[in-house]
């Protein structure tokens, strides 16, 4: 039975995440962190197949899901975003996580490296990599700040399936399934369930265009020696098959998984995905 957790953040924000599985035990806590414009609704698969022998806690960061929205935009941040994760684990009292970071998540959990190493017990990155794809970007960039009026499901399906390549095996009802955990439902109607000031901190599209993204491979060299598992959608135009044979090359003890027919980002639930996981997970109960 998944708890509600309400927190508060540094600056006055409540917060809000989903608590599954034992609180107490010795297995190590998961935190699963979410991409820049989706919640905790992603988790939801892997963390029932998790929660059976593990506490997984699910964050919506702040202006995502049920969190509040931010009073200034610029607070939009993953070092912002990484304050508020530590804050939950302070919440909950957990010492020590293994971290599940998607996307912008995975970012947030690279900073932790940095930052607050003695926090973690592993991390997975899914679909993120010390290196961003411009094609990726872009394509994020493009409907990124819309505010969509929709009259239907049908029509929130329609929108999410023109804007994430690499799905073209879902049927019709997966996509429904895809779409009521990006969107949320208002007045009988889906909208977007994401503070559309998202924006304010990301990058424009001239400055992706120009290569003016940086790359993240102090971050990411900072993760070894902890367990560590890299996804990658087989179809993915964020991470590309030649960042992760870098980012193997540079820590020989990350694994990495490609996921077949899913573009950015996998949804957790597929079985190579889900048996990594458990494997990494293993390692990370360890640590």
């Amino acid at each position: 039975m998944a708890r509600d957790v309400w927190y508060t953040s540094a600056d006055g924000l409540k917060l809000y995440a989903r608590d599954e599985g034992p609180e107490t035990g010795d297995a190590m806590p998961v935190l699963c962190l979410p991409g820049l414009t989706r919640n905790s609704k992603d988790f939801e698969a892997i963390a029932s197949a998790l929660a059976a022998t593990h506490r997984v806690v699910c964050a919506d960061f702040r202006g995502r899901g049920r969190s509040q929205y931010a009073g200034d935009p610029l607070a939009y941040r993953p070092d912002v975003e990484m304050a508020d994760t530590l804050a939950l684990m302070d919440h909950l009292g957990i010492t020590k996580a293994a971290i599940i970071g998607t996307s912008r998540g995975g970012i947030v959990a690279m900073l932790m490296a940095a930052q607050a190493k003695d926090r973690l017990a592993g991390i997975c990155l899914n679909d993120i990599g010390s290196k961003i794809e411009i094609a990726g970007l872009l394509r994020i960039r493009s409907y990124l700040g819309n505010d969509p009026k929709f009259a239907s499901w049908d029509d929130a399906v329609k929108a999410l399936r023109s804007t994430n390549p690499g799905f073209e095996t879902l049927s019709n009802a997966q996509w429904l399934i895809f779409a009521k955990r990006v969107f949320a439902e208002e007045n009988g109607v889906p909208r977007a369930d994401y503070d559309a000031r998202l924006t304010a901190t990301f990058p424009s599209a001239e400055d992706i265009s120009a290569g003016k993204v940086p790359e993240l491979w102090g971050l990411y060299d900072l993760i070894a020696p902890l367990p560590l598992l890299i996804l990658r959608g087989a179809k993915s135009d964020l991470l590309s098959a030649e960042t992760v044979a870098e980012m193997q090359r540079r820590n020989p003890q990350a694994q990495a998984v490609e996921v077949a027919d899913r573009g950015h980002v996998p949804f957790l639930d597929e079985p190579e995905a889900v048996a990594a996981i458990q494997n990494w997970l293993a390692k990370a109960d360890k640590t």
